[in-house]
This record gives structure tokens, C-alpha cells and sequence, in this order.
């Protein structure tokens, strides 16, 4: 028989990691996945949500500790969305990512993977440069709580993934506001979007886009070359995850100077800059059209079209190497079937999910290419999140 949410499920023992930070557990036969837990703990857990076959509970009572438990540093720890693994000792929580890719890879993916997850300076904390705050019903800012659009208010030291910049902003929003926080050349910047919808305003400067419309952006650094990235697009929230990336997939691409190269998903050409100072002759493909806009003022030497990536592949005449940086969902079969189709040389698959990128190795398996290399970074301290980093070759 299934609980039901708010039940409290006494003497729980606690299984192994699963992808989300969560830990496996049985209750009379019923899957329930546990927050706030660790391997071999006995535990109470209090149930938040019932499915079909398996429920979502937290720890309401801790009877038998794991040795790599420890207090969390943050008083909101366990209320708050944003962590996953506060209540870890940080070099195990390295270990829990790799046991998740490890696993990832070799289910979907039919891959070993025997290497470690390598823990990127600043760790464990101080290392977001890009936030979304919430402001409470009382006006201050605070974060989203796990799964739910409640507002958690931040502890008066704000908060502590955050840079010290912007992990304390001022109380300054109407209920359900959303407050945009950045780090950049300029310095901490704010962008306030209020809950009503109506413009937004901040300390963010004006700026005007490629287009003629009005925009506001921050210019980032990496590897030497600046870009100008909208303060509400994507760029990587690690303050050194830019300049790691960059370093795994040239280490992984060795492109040679006159190959033709290929950025997919390329948002404002993080990867396209690094290829073309390379020498490389290279053309990008993304969908969002304003960042495409700012890949080609940050990118000047190369070329960019703006679109459906597996629609626009067909523009494209091949490649001797490819970065492939998708989004949560992978880059899936139709993408994958046309860029090795071209048979480069080598290709980089930037994986943000462990369960994505093992799905599309094995479909790259089909299509006769192997990983020559699986890297992973915990470029997301005390969540779950772990970025991968695949170089492809012709099998």
C-alpha cells in the first residue's frame, strides 16, 4: 500500500544516491526517494509527494547517522531549493556525483566511467556570480524552497553559494518579484523584474543590441577574450566554469589552425571565441536569437545562424571537429545522426545531465563514434549538478 503525503515512515533505511540528489529507500516494498539523507542511515522520513510507484519524502528524524554527515553551514539548508548536499561532508559529495555519473553512463549509456569528479576552486561556497532571488511576502529577498514556489527568506549572511558581492542584496521588491544578481567586469549588478510583469530596473546599464533594440548586458572574460552576455541569458554560474570548459575541450579537440569547426547550442560563442583564435574557420547554431546577436559582436571572425539546431545543420557543409554544448535534454538522435554523419574528426559533448549525455553515447555508439576521454567537474558545489565533458572519436 502507497503512504500518502504527510505520512511519517518510521525506521527507513537508506539506500544509494540517486540522480537528483536524492537517496533511494524502501518503505513495505514502495520506492520513496529521500532528501536530506546519506547511504546506511535509519531515518523517519516525513512524505511531501506520492506517485504511482515511488513517493518523495525528507529526513524528519535521524536514528543512525552516516559518518560523512555533518551539521550545514546555512540555517535555510533544508528548506531552501538551492542545496542538495549541505548536510555532506564536501569531498563526499564529489564521491555521490561520481557514483551517479558512473552509474548514469553505464545504464543509459553502456560506458565505464572510471575517473573522479575534480573538485574546481572556489568550493564549496562563494562561487555562484549569477543569482535569482525572490522577494518574500515581506519584501525580503530570498530563494525558492525545494520544489514548491514558496519563498524562503535568506538568513541575514545571505547566501553562502553565492559571491559575497551579491549574496546579501538589499530588501528592495514587492512580493514575487524576481531580482536578477550578477558579477561581472562592471561589478555587482542588479536587474529587478517586478511580479506584475511591467519593466524591469536595476543598476544594470542600458545597452543597445546588435538589433537596435534596447538590451541590457555585462561583458564576461574568458580565456582571454570579453562577451557580452544579456544579464537574464546564459553564461556559466561557476566563477572559474567558463575558463575550465574552454581548457577540457581544446585539451580534448587540438583543433589545428584552418579546420573547419562547428559550435552547437553556442549561446554567445564561449566555445566559437576559443576555436577561432585557434584558427579555425568556425560557424555557430543556436536558437536564441538575441544571444546569437551577441555571439556575432563577441565573434566577429566567425560565423552564426540563429534557428532550430538540427534544422540548421543543414547549412552546414561538415566539420573537421565539433563543440556540442545542448541543453538539459540532450542533443538527441536527429542532431547527433547529421553532425557524425559529417565523420569529424573529433567531437566535444558538453553535458550539464549525466542521464543525457548517457543516452546520446550510446546512440553515438551506433553511429559508430566512442569516447576517447569522459571528464567530470563539480562546478556546482552542494547541489546535485555535475558537468561532464566527452570527447567523441570515430570508433
Amino acid at each position: 500500500m502507497s503512504p500518502a503525503v504527510g505520512d511519517l515512515l518510521r525506521g527507513v533505511e537508506v539506500g544509494p544516491v540517486a540522480h537528483g540528489g536524492h537517496f533511494v529507500a524502501r518503505h513495505d516494498g514502495f520506492v520513496v526517494f529521500v532528501r536530506g539523507a546519506l547511504e546506511g542511515e535509519l531515518v523517519d522520513v516525513r512524505v511531501t509527494e506520492v506517485a504511482r510507484r515511488f513517493a518523495r519524502g525528507d529526513v524528519a528524524a535521524l536514528h543512525r547517522p552516516s559518518p560523512h554527515r555533518v551539521e550545514p553551514p546555512c540555517p535555510i539548508a533544508g528548506t531552501c531549493g538551492g542545496c542538495d548536499f549541505q548536510h555532506v561532508e564536501p569531498g563526499w559529495t564529489r564521491e555521490l556525483k561520481r557514483q551517479v555519473v558512473a552509474g548514469l553512463l553505464d545504464h543509459l549509456g553502456g560506458v565505464a566511467f572510471t575517473g573522479q569528479v575534480a573538485e574546481v576552486p572556489p568550493s564549496p561556497f562563494g562561487w555562484r556570480t549569477r543569482m535569482r532571488y525572490r522577494h518574500a511576502a515581506d519584501g525580503r529577498p530570498g530563494l525558492l524552497a525545494h520544489r514548491s514556489a514558496e519563498v524562503v527568506p535568506l538568513p541575514a549572511e545571505g547566501c553562502r553559494l553565492a559571491v559575497p558581492a551579491i549574496a546579501a542584496p538589499a530588501s528592495a521588491g514587492s512580493p514575487g518579484a524576481e531580482l536578477l544578481a550578477v558579477v561581472a567586469a562592471s561589478g555587482a549588478e542588479f536587474l529587478a523584474r517586478p511580479a506584475d510583469g511591467s519593466e524591469p530596473s536595476g543598476t544594470v546599464p542600458d545597452g543597445s543590441g546588435p538589433d537596435g533594440s534596447a538590451g541590457r548586458t555585462v561583458v564576461e572574460h574568458a580565456s582571454g577574450r570579453g562577451y557580452e552576455v544579456a544579464v537574464d541569458g546564459f553564461w556559466q554560474a561557476h566563477s572559474a566554469a567558463p575558463a575550465v570548459l574552454v581548457d577540457a575541450v581544446l585539451a580534448g579537440l587540438r583543433p589545428e589552425p584552418g579546420e573547419a569547426a562547428v559550435d552547437l547550442y553556442c549561446g554567445v560563442g564561449l566555445f566559437a571565441g576559443a576555436l577561432a583564435a585557434a584558427g579555425c574557420r568556425v560557424t555557430g547554431i543556436e536558437g536564441d536569437r538575441r544571444a546569437v546577436d551577441l555571439a556575432a559582436r563577441n565573434v566577429p571572425e566567425a560565423r552564426f545562424l540563429a534557428g532550430d539546431v538540427a534544422r540548421r545543420l543543414g547549412q552546414v557543409g561538415g566539420a573537421d571537429v565539433v563543440v556540442l554544448d545542448p541543453p538539459r535534454t540532450g542533443a538527441g538522435a536527429r542532431v547527433l545522426r547529421q553532425v557524425l554523419g559529417w565523420r569529424p574528426r573529433a567531437v566535444a559533448y558538453v553535458a550539464c545531465d549525466p542521464a543525457a549525455l548517457g543516452r546520446d553515447l550510446r546512440t553515438a555508439s551506433e553511429l559508430g563514434y566512442r569516447p576517447a576521454s569522459i571528464t567530470a567537474y563539480d562546478l556546482f558545489p552542494m547541489t546535485h549538478h555535475v558537468e561532464c565533458v566527452a570527447i567523441l572519436e570515430p570508433a
